[in-house]
């Protein structure tokens, strides 16, 4: 209480300068309209930026949210991309889907990729109808193959995997091989068992070849970085770079062929059978 009296005495001129520099703005402004409405202006100015700045801060903290909502709304579209019964009609009508393909997202949780036998963890499993054996996807392109399921958890095979074996194709002429990751560089795969007889260029895309339940058609993979025939084989072994950043993956989408079941299935009857 003491050093507040000894303030208030130190600077007791500059207080009572204060005071009465408050009581003539406050006088003028009220009798004066010019100079109540600079000061109201003045206010609404002030108070506008601090709000704005508020919400510059909530909207930040809210990217989060939104990201989510994002990707919730590029899966929407994916799967009416994907499930066009005519695929040269552009409107995303809904009457013309017929559902083929479902989309679910998921959070990536865990990503391995300086390994020989890499893995992807993400944080959703069957309670969000996530199955084993199914593709799974980015934005971009290729991810994996779901390999183990939880009730709320599943681990992915990677592309970065030496057990991983999709079918690919060379985009622009239908020639067929075998995506395999023999190790090395997390941005480089591998595409074996091309035919010799097939158009290869640098630069040529990458996609999957549509040969299995797992993936659709033309799913992008990468470019073809390098390539070398075997003369006394006859095929190409390609050095495809891919797409996406197999080091940094965030969300993916979980693609599941609702016919899938059916036509294992049948396949498997017809093997039977033989």
């Amino acid at each position: 209480m003491q050093q507040i009296v000894n303030f208030l005495i130190k600077y007791r001129n500059f207080l009572l300068f204060a005071f009465l520099l408050f009581l003539s703005l406050v006088f003028t402004i009220q009798s004066h309209s010019y100079h109540r409405s600079k000061f109201v202006n003045s206010a609404n100015f002030l108070s506008g930026g601090i709000y704005g700045g508020l919400d510059d801060i909530s909207e930040y903290f809210d990217l989060k949210i939104h990201n989510a909502q994002l990707v919730e709304e590029n899966n929407r579209l994916r799967s009416r991309l994907y499930n066009l019964t005519d695929k040269k009609d552009q409107k995303l009508d809904t009457l013309a889907f017929n559902s083929l393909y479902r989309f679910t997202t998921a959070k990536v949780i865990n990503n391995n990729y300086n390994l020989k036998d890499n893995f992807i963890t993400l944080r959703g499993g069957s309670k969000k109808g996530i199955k084993q054996d199914l593709g799974v996807i980015t934005s971009k392109g290729l991810v994996g193959i779901v390999d183990r399921v939880s009730s709320n958890y599943a681990t992915v095979l990677s592309i970065l995997n030496s057990n991983s074996q999709i079918n690919a194709k060379l985009k622009k002429s239908n020639h067929f091989g075998i995506l395999v990751w023999k190790g090395g560089d997390p941005n480089i795969v591998d595409l074996v068992d091309v035919q010799s007889k097939a158009p290869v260029a640098l630069g040529d895309t990458i996609v999957t070849g549509g040969k299995s339940t797992i993936f659709p058609e033309g799913i992008g993979i990468g470019t073809i970085n390098n390539f070398k025939l075997d003369p006394s084989e006859n095929f190409y072994t390609i050095k495809i770079k891919l797409f996406n950043d197999m080091t940094n993956v965030g969300y993916v989408y979980v693609i599941e062929n609702m016919n899938g079941d059916e036509i294992k299935t049948l396949e498997q009857q017809t093997v039977d059978e033989q």
